[in-house]
């Protein structure tokens, strides 16, 4: 029997190298959490807007935000308000400027004659300028 030396293999060696699966990971976590809360944090009324055509605003000037929902109900930047109070608001607009811009979103199934009560209001405090926002008409490009 002879005594010799046994050969050891040399053990794992420290990794100089960083490993980029764990941070890959966690990338992609974050990116399906933006992706998910992303559509959360747009506006939180609906309103199904009219569709038309139309050309985009030339400059950007003073306006007031008014959304119609389907029941009629009156908001003023996403806050309801009564008749008093957004005739209070519209003044306030009218006085700071006249040429201040009312951008009227009314949901497409409000019947006219809301619109038109809701147009006397806008006048009735002093303000001409309505605006009616809609969503693009979308052209139909299979023929």
């Amino acid at each position: 029997m002879s005594f010799g030396r046994l050969e050891r293999t040399p053990g794992p060696q420290p990794m100089s190298e960083i490993n980029m699966t764990p941070l890959v990971d966690v990338m992609l976590v974050l990116v399906v959490i933006f992706i998910i809360t992303a559509p959360l944090l747009v506006g939180s009324i609906q309103v199904d807007l009219p569709k038309a055509q139309s050309a985009a605003p030339p400059r950007t000037a003073p306006f007031v935000a008014l959304i119609l929902d389907k029941t009629g109900q009156v908001y003023v930047d996403e806050q309801p308000v009564e008749q008093a109070a957004l005739l209070r608001v519209l003044q306030d607009a009218a006085r700071q400027d006249s040429e201040t811009e009312v951008r009227l979103r009314a949901d497409a199934h409000v019947p006219y004659g809301r619109v038109v009560e809701l147009m006397g209001w806008v006048h009735k405090a002093g303000l001409s300028r309505i605006g009616f926002v809609t969503e693009p008409l979308r052209q139909n490009t299979a023929k």
